[in-house]
């Protein structure tokens, strides 16, 4: 009997394999390859409509020192008043270390993006501060917990959105301050403007900031 079983398992191993299902499985691999260049291109395409130096339009963007006064209002903070006073610009700026993403991303008036593969981008703001972020997925789940919960960096990764036929570029950071920014960039004017919508939240802020900057390109 045992001998019996031994002889159909043989038999079943060596039966081959229909042509159908060689054929479909080869189907199967030349699309999924279609659809990766596809998208692989379409990432491409759109990471270097990106690349280049950007110089914030102040008419055309939001005030960052209002956008926290508000924030601050909402969270149920007091914000002093200055009566006839002019309050100096940048006026919340600076802070300890940890938070010095959000001073970046809100005031400085430069951003420098370049590209070193199409699922790797660097941000590069004033005083040589740079953000390194991937499109593809890379430290998402384990890159960002260790370095989230170990506060050794901040942290940002980003992926593509197609917004009827607005590609948008979605980045989501982890500062070390335990706080949290969820920033869309999208290029206007046929690609001589970039709006950067973020909601920005400090660990220390019981309301979020919301902002909006515009950059003229260079």
């Amino acid at each position: 009997m045992q001998k019996f079983r031994v002889l159909v398992k043989l038999q079943m191993i060596k039966k081959p394999v229909s042509f159908e299902l060689v054929t479909t499985l080869r189907l199967i691999k030349l699309l999924f390859l279609v659809g990766f260049l596809a998208i692989s291109n379409q990432a491409l395409s759109a990471t270097s409509d990106f690349i280049g130096e950007w110089i914030i339009d102040d008419s055309l963007s939001d005030s960052t020192d209002d956008r926290v006064e508000a924030a601050i209002k909402a969270g149920g903070g007091k914000v002093a008043r200055r009566f006839f006073r002019r309050r100096p610009e940048d006026f919340y700026r600076g802070g300890p270390p940890e938070q010095e993403l959000y001073d970046h991303i809100s005031y400085d008036d430069f951003l420098r993006i370049e590209v070193s593969d199409p699922a790797e981008l660097r941000f590069y703001y004033d005083n040589g501060f740079v953000r390194v972020m991937h499109t593809d997925g890379r430290r998402r789940s384990s890159g960002a917990a260790s370095y989230y919960s170990d506060g050794l960096n901040d942290f940002s990764f980003a992926n593509w959105e197609n917004d009827d036929g607005l590609t948008k570029l979605i980045v989501e950071a982890r500062p070390r301050d335990g706080g949290f920014t969820l920033e869309s960039y999208a290029l206007e004017n046929n690609g001589s403007l970039l709006r950067v919508i973020m909601r920005i939240e400090p660990d220390n802020f019981n309301a979020p900031i919301e902002l909006t900057r515009v950059y003229q390109r260079r």
